[in-house]
């Protein structure tokens, strides 16, 4: 019996047939889900958050969010070595809690996905613009131009992910070779060459306040990086031997992005000339690479992390489009007939790709900068994996597994569950706490002339923080459709023996 033949028979005893292409390895499974974290993103985007916020001393949310993240991700690759089948957190939860639990995970899951593929679409135009103004070409950084490459890059992602998985593999594995490579060695050419401050800057706040707050609200960059890690759960009917592969790779995805994101972050700290007057400019990456090289280099790095970003929209779509699809073929969305079909060239879901393509484009009709829309896509990202979570957490303490998988975390299982969820309910009471910097109501979103950026069109509205917001439209319009509709259709609800949580 070959390899691919016990994948799709194991498949087959989830109830499903092999329709998407098994082309992933280990390498290309990791690639993905590293680009879902794709640290020089986040740290591009953010950096000058956290070190205007306490300074050097921003870096230790580093290490604390990487732990906090791997002890999620080692119940999510004990579930995905379980439940190899496309949906993640949905089919996770299917096999756990049950259908209307399981469904209100898969549709906040889904909402989370889609703003996340926007939140990074409209983060490119903010490396990439600069990047060719560097260059000499004069491209205007306005709103209008930004949503402009936002919009653009959906279309080319939306396109790449029709035409299947071995294109999107292709393309993201070359991303994640250059950026971790084009990461590590700015990292150490700045750090061996160009070093102006010395190791103690990790303890330097440069004039800032470090209080209990500041830290928290300086976390942020580091929490918007380390999330995704259960993409190579969610790719795990186009991985060949999903059981064994795709722990490995949520494992060392979060690994990984650790260890070149912390080199990448130490290196930045140690190039900055003066601390106080970084921190009064607000530098980023940019700026501190710009000030040792000059524009020809800071040009360079500027399309290193635009290629990343862009391989990290592509990436992020893929798993949205896998969740989408997972979710219709269990008849769980409007249009599921449609949106579960594959087309028999390409082996992609051809109608979710576009679906998800144009969801995503829904948040850019009223565009307010990437921040706004990273918060709302990162809250509800960890509000999905809590969700995810308690219903492990229920599971367990009803006895499951009754078998081991190939990864499995034995007796470790229920303690590590309960710091996860303890870790995941402080961060997210951190994202929805109402403040300017994190949180705040679309009345606080202006430009620098005071011009409202967001505007819902309710007086009452815009004066909420726009994460609340967000929770309780997805929430509510999730409700009336499962009230309504989603509660009558029958439920595919078959796990495998052994695999079926105990009865209580």
């Amino acid at each position: 019996m070959t390899e691919l033949s016990r994948d799709e028979q194991d498949l087959a005893r989830f109830g499903y047939k092999q329709e998407l292409k098994r082309s992933l390895g280990v390498f290309s499974s990791f690639a993905v889900a590293f680009s879902y974290i794709s640290p020089s993103t986040g740290i591009f985007t953010l950096f000058a958050l956290g070190l205007t916020t306490i300074g050097g001393v921003f870096i230790w949310s580093w290490p604390i969010v990487a732990i906090g993240q791997f002890i999620v991700a080692l119940g999510f690759a004990e579930l995905s070595s379980h439940y190899p089948v496309a949906g993640s957190v949905f089919q996770w939860t299917k096999y756990l809690a049950g259908k209307t639990y399981s469904w209100f995970a898969g549709w906040i899951y889904l909402f989370a996905g889609i703003l996340t593929v926007t939140s990074v679409c409209v983060t490119l135009p903010l490396a990439l613009i600069p990047a060719f103004e560097l260059m000499g070409w004069n491209v205007a950084n306005t709103h209008s131009n930004q949503r402009l490459i936002a919009i653009i890059t959906l279309a080319a992602i939306t396109v790449m992910n029709i035409f299947g998985v071995r294109l999107v593999a292709l393309v993201n594995n070359t991303g994640v070779f250059f950026e971790i490579l084009g990461m590590v060695v700015f990292a150490f050419v700045l750090a061996i060459f160009h070093h102006h401050q010395n190791v103690a800057v990790i303890f330097h706040t440069g004039g800032t306040s470090l209080t209990t707050g500041t830290f928290l609200i300086a976390m942020f960059m580091s929490l918007y990086v380390i999330y995704g890690f259960d993409t190579a759960g969610t790719l795990a009917e186009e991985t060949r031997s999903p059981r064994t592969e795709a722990p490995k790779a949520i494992l060392g995805s979060v690994a990984g992005a650790f260890i070149i994101g912390g080199i990448f972050l130490f290196c930045m700290l140690l190039g900055i000339h003066n601390l106080p007057a970084a921190i009064k400019g607000g530098f980023g990456p940019a700026n501190i690479i710009e000030s040792n090289f000059g524009s020809a280099m800071s040009a360079a790095f500027l399309m290193v992390v635009s290629a990343a970003i862009f391989v990290c929209c592509l990436s992020i779509q893929t798993s949205t489009i896998r969740l989408c699809f997972g979710m219709a073929r269990d008849n769980a969305l409007p249009g599921s007939k449609w949106l579960a079909e594959v087309n028999r060239d390409l082996h992609t879901p051809i109608v979710s790709c576009i679906a998800i393509g144009v969801l995503a484009f829904i948040p850019m009709l009223q565009f307010a900068g990437a921040g706004i829309v990273a918060i709302a896509a990162t809250g509800m990202i960890y509000l999905s994996y809590i969700i995810g979570n308690v219903a492990l957490l229920r599971a367990r303490l009803r006895g499951w597994p009754k078998q081991k998988a190939p990864f499995s975390l034995g007796r470790w299982g229920l303690p590590l569950n309960i710091v996860a969820l303890a870790w995941g309910g402080g961060m997210l009471v951190n994202f929805a706490w109402p403040r300017i910097q994190s949180n705040p109501t679309p009345y606080q979103v202006v430009d620098p002339k005071g011009k409202l950026q967001l505007n819902f069109g309710w007086h009452w509205l815009n004066e909420r923080p726009v994460l609340w917001t967000v929770f309780v439209v997805v929430a509510i319009v999730g409700a009336v459709y499962f009230t309504l509709v989603q509660r009558h259709k029958p439920a595919h609800m078959e796990a495998p023996e052994g695999e079926a949580v105990p009865t209580a």
